[in-house]
C-alpha cells in the first residue's frame, strides 16, 4: 500500500465500518433525480424544487445512515441533510455538477464540470471527511476531451492533496459513437472500457485514494447468471468472472463498488461476484439500487409515507448488501 498522511488515513477510517470496508450510501442525484419524481407526478422536471430535493436527501440520510459507514450527499441539494446524519457514518461530498457538458463538435462526448462556487476547502468547512468526483470516462474519445477530463481530475486530485483529505474518483464509462450504455453492444465494450480507465487513472499523479468503479459488465447479458435476460449473451458467466479479476489486478488503489442505476438485486449479484472472483473489492457506494423503489412513495404519498418504505425495503436493502460485505476485504489490506 502506499505511504498516507494523516489526514487522508483518518477520513478513510471515518467513512469505513469497524473491519476497514466501505459501506457507504449515495444520495448526491440530483438531475435523474428530479426527473424521476418529475415523471411520478406528471409535472415538468422544473417543477420540483429545492424544497422537495432537499426532503428527499433528509429522509434517507435520517433513516440509513445507521446502517452505512457513510453518507454521499452534494452541495446542490444535500447540504440540509448533513444535520440528519447517524453520529456513526462518515460524511463524504460531491464536487462535480450534475450532468456534463458536451462539446460543439463532439456531441456524443461529455465532459465533467465542477459545482460553481464551492470547492475542497468549503466541503471540509461543511463536515467533509472524503471529496469525490464524477468522471465520464471513454478511453477511446477525442484526445482533446480526455486532456479536459484527465486535466480536471489531476486539478482535483491536487486539491484533496493540499487540504488533506482523501480523494474518491468515481468513472462511469460511456460510449463517444452514441452506443446506449444499457445496451448489448455496449456490455460487449465494457470490459475494455472499465478496466483501461481504471488503469489510466491509478497513475499517481492524479492522487486518488480511492477508485469507485463499476462492475466491469453487465449481468444482465451476462450468461449463467441470475439476472441475465435471455438474449444477447455479451460473455459467460466463467468469463465475467475473469473480468472482475483483471479490473482486480490492473490497479492497487482500493477499490469500490457503484450500483449505476441497477435494481438492487443485479447489484447484489454483481457484488457477489466480485468476491467470488477474488477482486476483493473494499466495498460499495450504493445509491439507487437501495431507495429508488421508494420514489413513487414519496412523489405521491409525501415525505412521511417514504420514510416508512425506507425502513421496510431500503433498510432491508442494505442490510442484504451489509451481509455480502461481510466478505469484502479492508482498504488498507
Amino acid at each position: 500500500m502506499k505511504k498516507i498522511t494523516k489526514g487522508k488515513f483518518e477520513g478513510l477510517q471515518t467513512i469505513s465500518n469497524e473491519r476497514g470496508v466501505i459501506t457507504a450510501a449515495a444520495m448526491d442525484q440530483r438531475g435523474s433525480l428530479q426527473k424521476s419524481l418529475a415523471k411520478e407526478r406528471g409535472v415538468d422536471k422544473k417543477d420540483i424544487t429545492a424544497k422537495d430535493m432537499g426532503l428527499f436527501k433528509e429522509a434517507v440520510t435520517e433513516v440509513l445512515t445507521p446502517y452505512a459507514s457513510a453518507i454521499l450527499l452534494d452541495p446542490n441539494f444535500g447540504l440540509s441533510a448533513i444535520k440528519k446524519k447517524s453520529s456513526n457514518a462518515g460524511l463524504l461530498l460531491a464536487y462535480e455538477s450534475s450532468g456534463y457538458d458536451t462539446p460543439a463538435d463532439e456531441k456524443n462526448e461529455r465532459r465533467t464540470t465542477l459545482t460553481p462556487g464551492w470547492n475542497v476547502q468549503k466541503a471540509k468547512q461543511n463536515g467533509a471527511d472524503a471529496i469525490k468526483l464524477l468522471l465520464y470516462y471513454d478511453p477511446f474519445a477525442s484526445r482533446e476531451t480526455n486532456d479536459y477530463q484527465e486535466a480536471l481530475t489531476r486539478k482535483v486530485g491536487e486539491e484533496c492533496e493540499r487540504e488533506d483529505i482523501p480523494f474518491l474518483l468515481e468513472l462511469v464509462a460511456y460510449d463517444h459513437n452514441g452506443l446506449d450504455e444499457k445496451g448489448p453492444e455496449f456490455a460487449k465494450i465494457k470490459p475494455k472500457m472499465v478496466i483501461e480507465s481504471v488503469k489510466r487513472f491509478s497513475h499517481p499523479k492524479y492522487k486518488v485514494d480511492v477508485l469507485k468503479v463499476e462492475v466491469p459488465v453487465n449481468l444482465q447479458f451476462t450468461e449463467g447468471t441470475e439476472s441475465y435476460k435471455g438474449e444477447n449473451p455479451a460473455y459467460t458467466k466463467k468469463e465475467a468472472l475473469e473480468y472482475f479479476r483483471k479490473l482486480s489486478k490492473v490497479s492497487n488503489i482500493p477499490k469500490i463498488y457503484l450500483s449505476a442505476g441497477v435494481d438492487n438485486p443485479v447489484f447484489l449479484e454483481g457484488v457477489r461476484m466480485g468476491i467470488e472472483a477474488g477482486a476483493k473489492p473494499n466495498g460499495v457506494l450504493c445509491g439507487r439500487a437501495t431507495w429508488k423503489g421508494g420514489i413513487p412513495v414519496y412523489a405521491k404519498q409525501g415525505v412521511n409515507a417514504f420514510k416508512e418504505w425506507l425502513k421496510g425495503e431500503g433498510v432491508m436493502n442494505i442490510q442484504n448488501l451489509n451481509k455480502i460485505l461481510e466478505k469484502a476485504t479492508a482498504w488498507y489490506d
